[in-house]
C-alpha cells in the first residue's frame, strides 16, 4: 500500500524555511460540524503551545455529507468515488485555500490522494463504540436502535438477532434528538465524539473494542498538508503521536487489503505494547449470521505487514463472500 504518512521520513527543513513559516498566518480548514470544530481546537490547542509565535486562521468547508443529509452515506461514497467527508476539504487544501486540513482520520480513503500527505496523527482518543439510551444487555426482541454503519448494523445483530436497527444520519445532537423523537430505545455513536462534545453522560454503556471491533482508525485526528510544504509539516510534527500512527497504519492497512471503506461492515483494532502490535480484525454480515475474525501480533514498526497478514487470514476464513453479499441482505427495518 502506498503510504500517505510522513512523521518517520519527514524531510528535515532549514532554520530559514521553519522562520518562514512561523512569520505566516496558517490557514486550518475542516468541515463545519460541532465536532469537527471540537476537533480543530484540540489541534490548535497543542499547535499554539508548541508554535507561540505563528498566527492560524480558521476555515470552514461544507462536504457533500453535510450538504446532503438525506441520502445515505453509502451511497454517496458510491456516487462520488471518494471520502464523502473528506473529500471538499481535500479540494480546499489543493487550490490553496487552506494550508492544513482537519480529518477525522477514519473518513479519509485509504489510497492517498495525489499531492498530500499526512503530516501527523495526534494521540488517539478512544477507539470504542458506544450506546446511548439503553445497554446491551437490556436490548429485547422487536426494540429499535438507531445506526446506519453496516458494521455495527452487522456486530448489533450478531449479538440480538431480534433487534431492530433503524438508519439515524446527522451530527451527534441531532442522532440524540432523532433517538427521542422516533421511539428508538438507544442509537449506537463512537464515544469519542460524544467526549469531545463534552456529551459523554448520554454514554449508556461502552463497548469492549476486542469483542465489537470499531471502524479502522476511529477515535484518531489526521493533519493533511500538501506534499510540498515540507515546512508546515515539520511543524505539524511535535503534536504527532508514534503509538497512534501504528495502531491506525495497521487498522487501514487491512481495509485496504481488504478493498474496503467506512461504509462496510469491517471492524479493526489495534493495540500496542512493549514494541508488539496486536491487531482484532472481524467482518459481519450485515444480518449477523457470518462472521469471521482474527488475531494477529507483529512488530510495531511493520504496521502494514500486519494489516495485510491478518486481511489474506480473514479471506481465507471467508470474508470475501460476506463482503462481495452486501447487496443480497437488507441493512435496515
Amino acid at each position: 500500500m502506498q503510504s500517505q504518512y510522513s512523521p518517520r521520513y519527514i524531510i528535515r527543513t532549514t532554520r530559514e524555511s521553519m522562520l518562514m513559516a512561523q512569520q505566516s498566518r496558517i490557514r486550518i480548514g475542516s468541515r463545519g460540524s460541532r465536532l469537527a470544530q471540537a476537533m480543530v481546537d484540540e489541534v490548535l490547542r497543542g499547535l499554539s503551545s508548541a508554535h507561540p509565535g505563528v498566527s492560524w486562521a480558521r476555515h470552514t468547508i461544507m462536504t457533500a455529507g453535510d450538504r446532503d443529509r438525506t441520502s445515505s452515506l453509502q451511497d454517496l461514497s458510491a456516487s462520488s468515488g471518494v471520502g464523502v467527508f473528506a473529500s471538499a476539504v481535500e479540494k480546499a487544501l489543493l487550490g490553496g485555500e487552506i494550508d492544513i486540513a482537519v480529518h477525522s482520520l477514519k473518513d479519509l480513503p485509504t489510497t492517498p490522494t495525489p499531492g498530500t500527505l499526512i503530516a501527523a496523527i495526534p494521540q488517539r482518543h478512544d477507539a470504542r463504540d458506544a450506546l446511548c439510551g439503553t445497554a446491551v444487555h437490556d436490548l429485547r426482541p422487536g426494540q429499535k436502535v438507531g445506526t446506519s454503519a453496516p458494521r455495527r448494523i452487522g456486530q448489533l445483530r450478531r449479538t440480538c438477532p431480534q433487534v431492530m436497527t433503524v438508519p439515524i444520519r446527522g451530527n451527534v445532537p441531532p442522532r440524540l434528538r432523532q433517538m427521542r423523537e422516533r421511539g428508538l430505545v438507544g442509537v449506537l455513536l463512537a464515544a469519542t465524539g460524544l467526549h469531545r462534545l463534552g456529551m459523554g453522560a448520554h454514554i449508556t454503556q461502552t463497548l469492549d473494542p476486542v469483542q465489537w471491533p470499531p471502524s479502522p482508525a476511529q477515535g484518531a485526528i489526521a493533519l493533511q498538508v500538501r506534499d510540498e510544504d515540507t515546512s508546515i509539516a515539520q511543524m505539524l510534527a511535535v503534536i504527532h503521536d508514534m503509538q497512534s500512527e501504528a495502531t491506525t497504519r495497521a487498522e487501514r492497512a487491512l481495509m485496504a487489503a481488504l478493498n474496503g471503506g467506512c461504509y462496510v461492515p469491517i471492524g479493526a483494532y489495534a493495540s500496542e505494547e512493549d514494541g508488539k502490535l496486536r491487531l482484532v480484525a472481524q467482518v459481519t454480515s450485515l444480518d449477523g449470521l457470518q462472521q469471521v475474525r482474527v488475531e494477529r501480533s507483529g512488530p510495531a514498526d511493520s504496521p502494514e505487514e500486519l494489516g495485510a497478514k491478518s486481511a489474506e487470514e480473514l479471506s481465507v476464513h471467508g470474508a470475501g463472500r460476506i463482503l462481495d453479499g452486501l447487496d443480497s441482505v437488507d441493512p435496515v427495518e
